[in-house]
């Protein structure tokens, strides 16, 4: 990997690392709806804005359906669960909780995809049930009902991910991915603008809480598909998605040093039994039969 794409994917890890604390800084003002409405709505504007710049169609009428199940698989869900969340466990929580992505991705790849579930895999789903035990039992955050089920929507929407990644498989992989993005960041909003409540008053948009939108929405959520795209194009989407090993050590540390969470043994032990099953999921490491051309 060339430096330019090394530097490319540790400046996504640390992005997407923000995203949760940005939640953290920004739901308790205005509530989960509302940021995940604003954070859809302001990316999908300029995602919109960037497809009429770089030249490429959307065909909105003909391909109105993938865009539609990944806007609530991909988008709305996950991300309206992941604002939820954030009232009730921190930044480093959410953080590591998201390296679950590709355990669910194995469970429904072998279920409806067909792909084998080997041994690696099932000791690595083992391993990250454990590291869940570790980072919720033994950690700073005293467990509660609430704690609970906010573990459990951030687990939950990571297994959107993963469903929705078998859904592009199986009817949507002829579609640019650049079209996907913006598409059902359209369809996301719309799909969330029903159930918003009335409107946080105005007070609420400190400049905190007015940076951490802008930066969930245009950096994390748009800029970041910028970066992500570029790196699939230039090493390709098994390289990118090491990604997902990154992501807990910038969120931890952004929740460390700019909302004082607490870090204990308990929080780095559980992430990194969570970082090492998902190493065994994704199988990396594994030696591969070469084949013609590779």
């Amino acid at each position: 990997m060339r430096p330019a794409d090394l530097t490319r994917l540790v400046l996504l890890a640390a992005i997407w690392g923000g995203s949760f604390l940005f939640v953290r800084m920004a739901v308790g003002a205005i509530g989960p709806l509302w940021l995940t409405e604003l954070r859809v709505g302001l990316a999908a504007i300029a995602m919109l804005i960037y497809a009429r710049a770089a030249g490429f169609a959307l065909n909105l009428v003909q391909n109105w359906r993938p865009y539609l199940v990944l806007g609530v698989l991909n988008t709305a869900l996950p991300w309206g669960l992941y604002a939820w969340s954030g009232k009730h466990i921190g930044a480093s929580y959410m953080a590591i909780l998201n390296a679950a992505a590709p355990w669910f991705a194995a469970v429904c790849g072998a279920i409806w995809l067909g792909e084998k579930f080997s041994w690696r895999k099932s000791l690595g789903l083992a391993l990250g049930m454990l590291g869940v035990a570790l980072l919720v039992g033994f950690g700073p955050i005293a467990v509660s009902a609430e704690v609970l089920l906010a573990v459990l929507a951030c687990i939950g929407a990571t297994a959107c991910y993963a469903l929705a990644g078998v859904y592009v498989k199986k009817r949507a992989g002829k579609l640019a991915p650049r079209a996907l993005t913006v598409g059902s960041l359209v369809a996301a909003s719309a799909v969330v603008m029903p159930f918003l409540p009335a409107p946080p008053a105005a007070a609420a948009f400190t400049w905190q809480v007015t940076l951490a939108v802008l930066g969930i929405s245009l950096l994390c959520s748009a800029a970041a598909y910028l970066i992500y795209f570029r790196l699939i194009a230039d090493v390709g989407p098994t390289r990118t998605f090491t990604v997902t090993f990154l992501i807990p050590v910038f969120g931890t540390l952004w929740g460390a040093l700019f909302l004082d969470e607490p870090v204990g043994m308990s929080t780095l032990a559980g992430g990194a039994v969570i970082v090492i099953a998902t190493a065994l999921v994704l199988e990396i490491g594994k030696r591969r039969t070469a084949t013609l051309g590779g």
